[in-house]
């Protein structure tokens, strides 16, 4: 199992029309936990601050893509920061899973904060590329 581990990176991105490479962005990694279980596999990934309108999910092979954009706009325009840890903007986390587990049955919900992905156990089925529906977990 690999995933992006840095917390903020840097990329260069195609114009879709021109496909000529643009300024550079900067995008971040969100806190991650990939943990086995007797039924499968939970993704748990930290987002402060989002919407669940603003996460997008995606299956593709064995890899599951978390993306979306945690804004900005809490703090005074000119302010001078003492101490900055808390990444806005455009985020982006790839995890790649091993073998045995079955992307295409998928369930993530989002609550308090935290996006939780539930993979089971895969029973044999083919690996297809689909976004994966996030639901508010009712707790």
């Amino acid at each position: 199992m690999c995933k992006v581990s840095s917390s903020l990176h840097f990329v260069k991105r195609s114009h879709p029309q021109s496909g000529q490479e643009s300024s550079s962005e900067t995008y971040w990694v969100p806190n991650t936990d990939v943990y086995a279980t007797d039924g499968g596999l939970v993704i748990k990934v930290e987002l402060a601050g989002m919407r669940r309108e603003d996460l997008e999910l995606v299956v593709e092979g064995n890899c599951v893509k978390i993306s979306g954009h945690r804004p900005d706009g809490c703090r005074a325009p000119k302010c001078k920061f003492l101490v900055m840890e808390i990444n806005y903007g455009a985020f982006e986390s790839v995890i790649e899973l091993p073998d045995g587990y079955d992307l295409s049955l998928a369930r993530a919900a989002y609550q308090n904060g935290f996006l939780r992905v539930d993979v089971p156990l895969r029973t044999d089925a083919p690996h297809q590329r689909h976004k994966v529906p996030i639901t508010a977990e009712r707790g």
